[in-house]
């Protein structure tokens, strides 16, 4: 693929595509006892061992997550508008999920995400996104380029590396979502697809000329 000069829409998977905090949490809390409060400023120290009252310190909670997307992907469900939204945006751009999972977990996602009728290209990625945004751009030669992300931190990634970009923020759980301000490096914050829709399509038609 690539070179087509369609517009592109580059998304995040987990908390844009599907729900992952929800699952998470549940799991958490039925196979390892652990409480999780998605209602806290950060995630930093939200975890806690219900046996002990300790906290689940930063460099425990990743093979934790590992072990989530090795065991628990089924579980995790759509966001609502978000396979529809993809349909229509699909008519007139490429799209391609970028997911900041390690390989190992590649075909599970598309997997995942097939069996919910989205199946686009999936692109696995660690650290920020911004880089690697970069060279889909230079790849794709899109006419206009959108990116959702829940996170912060990549949207400052990708207004440093791919300015010319739009940036949505999105957090589709809204248990997280009322807790979290506007991403700073972003353009706009929706955390609904049915309302991102038309932002992206309105983006699609003005083009890159006031996303940098």
């Amino acid at each position: 693929m690539g070179m087509s000069g369609r517009p592109l829409l580059i998304t995040d998977c987990d908390e844009v595509l599907l729900h992952m905090v929800g699952p998470f949490q549940t799991w958490l809390d039925r196979d390892h006892a652990i409480d999780f409060d998605l209602e806290g400023e950060n995630f930093e120290g939200a975890l806690v061992r219900r046996h002990d009252a300790s906290v689940v310190q930063p460099g425990e909670i990743w093979p934790l997550l590992d072990a989530f997307f090795t065991n628990q992907m089924h579980s995790q469900t759509l966001v609502p508008h978000a396979d529809r939204a993809l349909a229509t945006i699909a008519e007139v751009a490429d799209i391609v999920v970028l997911t900041n999972i390690t390989e190992q977990f590649h075909a599970g996602r598309v997997d995942q995400l097939a069996a919910l009728d989205i199946r686009h290209r999936v692109q696995c990625n660690q650290g920020g996104k911004g880089e690697p945004i970069a060279r889909l751009v230079e790849e794709f030669q899109p006419s206009v380029t959108v990116f959702v992300d829940d996170t912060p931190f990549h949207h400052g990634s990708v207004a440093k590396y791919a300015p010319e970009v739009w940036r949505l923020h999105m957090i589709a759980e809204p248990r997280v979502a009322v807790r979290r301000p506007p991403a700073p490096d972003a353009h706009a914050r929706i955390d609904d697809w049915s309302d991102a829709l038309p932002w992206i399509l309105g983006r699609f038609g003005e083009g890159v000329k006031a996303a940098a």
